[in-house]
């Protein structure tokens, strides 16, 4: 009877392990369905871009041309900001003069620049009336989006009256839209978030991970297999081992101070630059790398080692003829994953001056740049709207990335597997 009871007792236990552990996984993923689903509220918006169609005249004299044919550099060379000015205020055939810098605070302060570059693209369309699309400012596109509210005081808006009501006018007559907004992944960073784009922190991230993966994935693979395959088993290697499992448990921020006492201050190489971000993550990355390898080395089975030896092969020959190959797949997958871990890093590259703001994307990895998770620390720092919506839509992009990479590991490791196994 008493064996009975504690058979009973112990199937009961086991149930409510089961059930705890059902209960957890589905919390988690109750956690993880509120985090994506506000993320992506919110961030969804910032995909699309708001126009605003104006009527322009490209008047000739206006624009001091007096009737000769010119050529496109020569009209690169006009100057176009009262043409710009006087079409945007067209708008209102009657607009006074306080109402004026209302008119052109509802575009972007780009839109000279994107009348002339519509006429550069169609110079055919000089001395012609045309319908140009010009980039809506943050708040009218805010308003379009749905995101700003209208029904609140005029003094608690950023949108006056006025401007609302040349808004609706021209929305009832088709003349706002919105499009793919492809600036998103094309402009650098900016101070107006109708503008600013994630082009340069994408670049820079994309930059300093090739460098962490330059840096770290020759080096860490050489001390693996040294440590697994050659180190003597002593008291040095021993200390080895153990500083390296925790370095891998170090706070990123240390390694920051590392490449900032080191790499700036000793080395004197360029501050805010993907190439010492990228040794400063790959500092943070090798204990990871090395770790994984080590654990695939172990991974290979000894009969595959003793078959090599016993046919004559070196110790050298069986290292790097058969373990290796065979154990590449689980340190490729371990070198993305920690390659991910880096990618998601903001503390270090803040310490090495990466937070500095860049309105220009890198062309090599010595040009000051800023990276995704900074990118996404600086503009959660902003109170517009605007802004709030690119953080999301910046975390959903890196969130892509991530879930890529990881995937790859994994597809990598499964396709390498399967070819030896």
């Amino acid at each position: 009877m008493n064996k009975e009871k504690l058979l009973i007792k112990r199937y009961k236990a086991e149930k409510r392990f089961q059930f705890y552990g059902k209960a957890a996984i589905t919390v988690a993923l109750m956690f993880l369905f509120v985090f994506i689903f506000q993320i992506f509220s919110k961030g969804y918006t910032a995909f699309q871009k708001t126009w605003l169609y104006v009527e322009v005249t490209y008047d000739q004299e206006m624009l001091g041309v007096k009737g000769k044919i010119v050529s496109v550099e020569e009209m690169a060379a006009l100057d176009f900001y009262e043409l710009a000015t006087s079409s945007l205020l067209k708008l209102d055939a009657n607009v006074s003069r306080g109402n004026k810098r209302d008119i052109i605070k509802m575009f972007a302060y780009t839109f000279e620049e994107e009348i002339k570059d519509y006429l550069l693209r169609n110079p055919q369309y000089l001395g012609k009336n045309v319908i140009v699309p010009l980039t809506a400012s943050d708040d009218l596109d805010q308003v379009y989006k749905g995101n700003y509210p209208r029904d609140i005081p005029e003094e608690r808006r950023r949108v006056n009256n006025y401007q609302l009501k040349l808004f609706d006018e021209m929305t009832s007559r088709g003349h706002v839209s919105s499009s793919f907004n492809l600036s998103f992944f094309a402009n650098a960073d900016s101070r107006e978030a109708e503008l600013a784009g994630i082009a340069s922190s994408l670049v820079g991230s994309i930059y300093s991970i090739l460098v962490c993966l330059l840096f770290s994935f020759p080096m860490a693979v050489a001390a693996g297999i040294y440590l697994e395959e050659f180190a003597p088993h002593n008291w040095f290697t021993d200390f080895l081992e153990v500083n390296i499992n925790n370095l891998a448990a170090v706070p990123s921020i240390v390694f920051g101070l590392l490449g900032l006492g080191v790499l700036l201050a000793i080395f004197d190489l360029p501050r805010s630059t993907p190439l010492v971000g990228g040794i400063t993550l790959s500092l943070m990355t090798l204990p990871t790398i090395i770790i994984a390898c080590r654990a695939s080395l172990k991974a290979v089975p000894p009969s595959i080692k003793e078959a090599a030896l016993a046919m004559g092969a070196s110790k050298m020959q069986t290292t790097f003829h058969h373990t290796v190959p065979l154990s590449m797949p689980g340190t490729l997958s371990g070198t993305i994953i920690g390659l991910a871990q880096a990618l998601g890093e903001t503390a270090p590259l803040i310490l090495i001056g990466m937070v500095a703001f860049i309105n220009t994307v890198p062309g090599t990895p010595v040009d000051p740049a800023s990276s995704l998770p900074v990118q996404i620390y600086i503009w959660s720092e902003s109170a517009e709207r605007g802004f709030v919506e690119k953080v999301s839509a910046c975390i959903m992009v890196l969130m892509v990335f991530l879930v890529t990479m990881n995937l790859g590991a994994q597809t990598l490791r499964y396709k390498l597997e399967k070819k030896w196994s």
